[in-house]
Formats: structure tokens, C-alpha cells, sequence
């Protein structure tokens, strides 16, 4: 029983690392977005663009990466995806101009996109029922820490040595955990791979059993990216838009990040007591309240208090999502589907950076442009309400 617990923990580790880095890496671009933004004299528009690029890049590593782990298997996949943004953080401490900037981003974007599903596969693949739902919460806690350290970095490492040597700093810990995808399991032999087809295993999730499951996660992954990187990408300009330094506003995102993970472990907890349905309507109830005091926030104590909460519930309704997705595909097709319908949701994810510096740059209000991720996420619970229920839990 011992073994069994140490292993399980192991992988919760390595994979709960993956996830890390992954969030560094979406940190640390939030950060840096306001200092390329002076130091290259860019419009609001642009840093739309810069912001977007990376989650371009995500919807062909989320669909491209998720089938591949179904046909050669999730390890070998896993390693890839390491290896292809570790690389990209490398040469982005090169770039010169905005165009070089969003090409190494977008490329980078194709690594951190498919690692997230194949990541989430492995754990599905490996634990089943209420084990299961923890375990993929849990590991998915693991951004929260990515998004401290990253927070940590630009607050004490990047106003001295500047921002190209903090990316640097983050593919050397990247590569620390290449070295930990040894201890990765196995793969899994559960069908011929060879007969594995993408468009095949695009039908049969769009078919039959799937079809009602496919079309709401796909609309529920929309809505979480697009709230989600929306609002954090955006987040350290926004606290610069309400009257922050830079300084402070890196101060302040560090704090919001540290609510990130009580939101995640009440979710883990609340796996198995209740359904993960009920778990993720409240989670994205809590979303909505927040975006709206952060949003219309004037006061420095109200803007904190917003930011937490919006921390605690965003990223707890990412968690709850991250449990609730794979448990609907059988293990064959399981990869893709997880890697479609985030491939959908990266879509927003796009969308959601792009129209915030869009819409400031026509001048519309921090609170107008946050009543728009109200109505959107609103609209997610009308669906998940109205679209399916949760799978059994064992």
C-alpha cells in the first residue's frame, strides 16, 4: 500500500512539475508584456497581439499533441512539449523586434499548448473515480505555485537583471524538469496505435455517446480561457491602467497569485462529497462576483480583495474542469478529446488577451471591458446547467 501511495505521489509530483513551468512560462509573459510595451513603444492593440500569439500557438499543440500522445503514447509526447517551449524561452531572450518576439511565442505557444492535455491524459490514464478527480485538481494546483514563483521573479529578479535574463533563468529550471520526465510511467497498452486516426477520433467525439459531451466541454473550456487569460495575462497593465507602478503592480499580482491555491485544495476536497458539476457552478458563480468588484474596484483594498477572490475562483473552476473533462472519453480517444476541446478553448484564450487591448485601445473602461467576461462566463453556467451531467464517481 506503501509503494502504491509513494508512486502515486511521484507522479502528482513530476506531472504537478510540468504543470509549473507551464504556468511560469504564462506568468512571466503577463509581467514582461508592460515593459516591452515602453521599451518598444508599443499600442495597446499590439500588446493584444503579443499577448494572443501564445495561445494561437496552444491550439495546434493542444489538438496536434493530444492525438499524437493517443498514437505513440503520452511520455514520449511529454518530453516534446518540454523540449519545444524550453527552447522558445531561450530564443525569446534574443528577439529584437515585436514580429521576432510574436513568432517565438507562437511557437512556444505549440509546446505549452500540448502539454497541458497530455499531462492531465497521463493522470486520467492512471487513476480512476474520486482518486482521479483529486489527483488532476491537485496537479493542476501546481500553476497556482508557477504563477508565485513567476511572480516572485519579476518582483525581485527582473527590475535588476532585466527581463531577457529572467526568461533564461526559466529554461534552465525547465530543463530540471526534462530530467524529472524519467520517473513519467510507462505507456499505456490499451489499443492498437497504429490504427489510430486523427480524423477518425475527431468523428467519434463529435458522434454517437460523445457528441453532448464534446459540445458543452468545448463551450466550457472556451469560457474558463477566455476569462482566464483575459483578465491574468492583462492583469499587472490593468493594476498599472487603475494608478499602480510597476513595482507595486507586480506586488500586488503576487499576492492575488497566493489565493490561487486555497481555491484549488477546497476543490480538491470537495471531490467526491458533491458532484463536480455543483463544484464548478459555484467556482465559476464566484468567477462572475469577483470580475465584477475587481472590475468596478477604485478603492487599493477593494482592487486586492477582487483580485484574490478572482484568483481563489478562476483558477479553482480551471481545477474542477481539469477533473471533469477526461472522465467523459474512454482511454482510446481520450487524448484528443481533451486535446480538442481545449484546442476550442485556447481559441478564447486567443480571443480574450486580443480584445482587451482592442477595446482599450478604443477607449473603453477597465469596468466596461470586465462586464464582458461576466456575461461570457454567465453564459458557460447556462450551459453546463442545461448541457450534461457529471459522470459517476467510484
Amino acid at each position: 500500500m506503501q509503494n502504491v501511495l509513494t508512486r502515486s505521489n511521484k507522479l502528482l509530483f513530476v506531472i504537478g512539475t510540468a504543470w509549473l513551468f507551464d504556468a511560469m512560462d504564462v506568468a512571466l509573459l503577463s509581467f514582461i508584456m508592460p515593459i516591452v510595451e515602453s521599451e518598444w513603444g508599443l499600442a495597446p492593440t499590439q500588446i493584444g497581439y503579443l499577448s494572443a500569439v501564445t495561445s494561437l500557438g496552444m491550439i495546434f499543440g493542444s489538438l496536434g499533441c493530444g492525438y499524437l500522445a493517443d498514437k505513440f503514447g503520452r511520455k514520449h509526447v511529454m518530453i516534446g512539449t518540454l523540449i519545444l517551449f524550453s527552447v522558445g524561452n531561450l530564443l525569446l531572450a534574443f528577439t529584437r523586434d515585436v514580429n521576432t518576439f510574436m513568432l517565438v511565442r507562437f511557437i512556444t505557444g505549440i509546446g505549452l499548448g500540448g502539454e497541458l492535455p497530455v499531462a492531465a491524459t497521463m493522470l486520467a490514464d492512471s487513476f480512476s473515480g474520486k482518486t482521479q478527480s483529486r489527483m488532476l485538481v491537485l496537479a493542476d494546483s501546481f500553476w497556482a505555485i508557477g504563477w508565485i514563483f513567476a511572480s516572485l521573479l519579476s518582483f525581485l529578479v527582473m527590475p535588476i537583471f532585466g527581463w531577457r535574463i529572467t526568461v533564461i533563468f526559466t529554461f534552465l529550471v525547465s530543463l530540471y524538469a526534462f530530467v524529472m520526465r524519467r520517473h513519467l510511467p510507462d505507456e499505456y497498452i490499451k489499443t492498437k496505435r497504429d490504427k489510430i486516426n486523427i480524423f477518425q477520433s475527431l468523428k467519434d467525439i463529435w458522434s454517437g455517446k460523445y457528441l453532448r459531451a464534446t459540445s458543452v466541454l468545448t463551450v466550457l473550456w472556451f469560457v474558463v480561457m477566455f476569462s482566464y487569460y483575459g483578465m491574468f495575462l492583462w492583469l499587472p497593465s490593468v493594476l498599472i491602467l487603475k494608478g499602480f507602478t510597476i513595482f507595486h503592480g507586480f506586488a500586488y499580482t503576487l499576492l492575488m497569485s497566493l489565493a490561487q491555491l486555497p481555491g484549488y485544495y477546497l476543490a480538491a476536497w470537495l471531490m467526491g462529497k458533491i458532484s463536480r458539476k455543483k463544484i464548478l457552478i459555484i467556482y465559476l458563480l464566484g468567477t462572475i462576483v469577483s470580475a465584477f468588484i475587481f472590475g468596478t474596484a477604485n478603492n487599493e483594498i477593494v482592487i486586492f480583495i477582487g483580485g484574490a477572490l478572482l484568483s481563489f475562483f478562476n483558477l479553482g473552476a480551471w481545477g474542477t474542469l481539469i477533473a471533469f473533462t477526461p472522465s467523459h472519453y474512454e482511454a482510446k480517444i481520450r487524448g484528443v478529446g481533451v486535446g480538442f476541446t481545449q484546442s476550442i478553448g485556447r481559441v478564447g484564450a486567443t480571443l480574450g488577451p486580443f480584445l482587451i487591448g482592442a477595446l482599450l485601445g478604443m477607449g473603453l473602461s477597465i469596468s466596461m471591458i470586465f462586464m464582458m467576461f461576466v456575461a461570457v462566463l454567465a453564459i458557460g453556467i447556462l450551459v453546463l446547467l442545461f448541457g450534461i451531467n457529471d459522470v459517476k464517481m467510484e
